[in-house]
């Protein structure tokens, strides 16, 4: 299994939830989470698009709707920032579908090989040349757990609380994604596993 560079303290997640209840109280109080999350918000929706314009555009929606429904915020244990993701996730779908555009995946190589060798732990050289065109066969929500779990590192409990499912589901979820992208690589290849 691989090791995730992203971890936050409970600690810190506590501390913020303190920030989170100033702004519910005071919508002024804001601005200390807008400027901590925007670079990453609008990342995450870059990756996504690649299309500068349009991420700024999500991205001045996401904070807006977040602003908007902050009252309805509950603290779950998790970063504040995965309710903003959450948020991101499903505008960044709402673009797609309203634009009938492709949707686009930002890959990066130290990831995509994380990725792999999940997938095929033996044959490593025999499958790669497969696994990006294979992705393309994915579905959208399939992809959307891929991207989460392997491109962005992000722990399942994160992934969970974006994708409004558990824990659980979210680990469930990833591993049957897996295993549908083998079967695509195995089928396109004859190989048989």
């Amino acid at each position: 299994m691989n090791s995730f560079r992203r971890t936050v303290s409970i600690h810190d997640i506590q501390d913020e939830w303190s920030i989170v209840q100033a702004a519910q109280a005071n919508p002024a109080a804001f601005r200390p989470l807008y400027d901590k999350y925007f670079e990453a918000i609008f990342q995450f929706i870059y990756n996504r698009t690649q299309n500068e314009e349009v991420s700024a555009d999500i991205n001045s929606q996401v904070f807006l709707k977040a602003m908007q429904r902050l009252g309805d915020y509950t603290f779950k244990g998790v970063p504040f920032s995965a309710w903003l993701y959450r948020i991101a996730s499903n505008e960044v779908a709402q673009w797609y579908r309203q634009n009938k555009r492709l949707r686009v995946v930002s890959v990066e190589e130290t990831n995509l090989a994380s990725m792999f060798e999940e997938v095929f732990e033996d044959d490593l050289e025999r499958y790669r040349p497969y696994l990006i065109s294979a992705l393309d066969e994915l579905k959208e929500a399939d992809l959307e757990i891929v991207e989460m779990r392997f491109f962005e590192q992000r722990p399942f409990k994160e992934i969970a609380e974006v994708l409004n499912i558990t824990e659980s589901n979210a680990k469930v979820r990833t591993y049957r994604v897996l295993e549908r992208l083998k079967k695509i690589i195995i089928n396109r290849t004859g190989g048989a596993k």
